[in-house]
């Protein structure tokens, strides 16, 4: 397959979990805290990194109110501000102070002592495009995620999880050399583990 074909499946993609309806969304954040839990206990996180949806992503809001209330630590990625194409993590609390990147993306307000070092993160937490049942992902085609994740397998840490909606299943993502297949990935309804 080709980079149109990608390209094809992102704007399908896209299309299909904008079309969720709010009711939807809310269950779907819902669920998927019942399902990240579990999964959470068992890897004993103490520290993860999510994301805050957008473009009708699964919502993880529910999911970091649950981790703030059982002092599990959050961090939000941001773009980084000296090195193109690559993310730093920074921690998020309820007062953490928020700005628009260039994407139109909430993240935290850029403050060198809230920066959490990656080998610090425990589980980061993927949003996504489409996945296939072999764990392949498509994100939005900026790499940043490929390149956080390029080593992780080395040590282990942090470990990835993609998180989407039921409707982000499709038969056959078409990989590039530079992807990186996600380990595990959860849904509203059921999760996967491949390694």
């Amino acid at each position: 397959m080709t980079l149109i074909d990608r390209d094809f499946l992102r704007t399908t993609i896209r299309t299909r979990r904008r079309e969720l309806s709010s009711q939807a969304q809310q269950h779907a954040a819902r669920q998927l805290v019942t399902h990240v839990v579990p999964f959470l206990q068992k890897h004993q996180a103490r520290c993860i990194s999510l994301y805050l949806a957008c473009d009708g992503e699964l919502d993880t809001q529910p999911l970091i109110e649950w981790c703030w209330q059982n002092e599990i630590k959050v961090c939000l990625p941001v773009l980084h501000p000296f090195h193109e194409g690559h993310l730093l993590f920074l921690s998020y609390t309820p007062d953490t102070p928020m700005l628009l990147n260039r994407f139109r993306i909430p993240e935290p307000e850029m403050n060198s002592s809230h920066i959490v070092p990656k080998h610090e993160i425990d589980i980061i937490f993927t949003p996504l495009v489409a996945f296939d049942a072999e764990g392949n992902r498509l994100g939005m085609g900026g790499g940043f995620y490929d390149r956080t994740l390029e080593n992780w397998q080395q040590t282990g840490r942090p470990f990835p999880v993609g998180l989407a909606h039921d409707c982000q299943q499709v038969e056959m993502i078409p990989t590039e050399i530079w992807d990186i297949p996600l380990p595990a990935l959860i849904t509203p309804s059921r999760s996967w583990q491949w390694s």
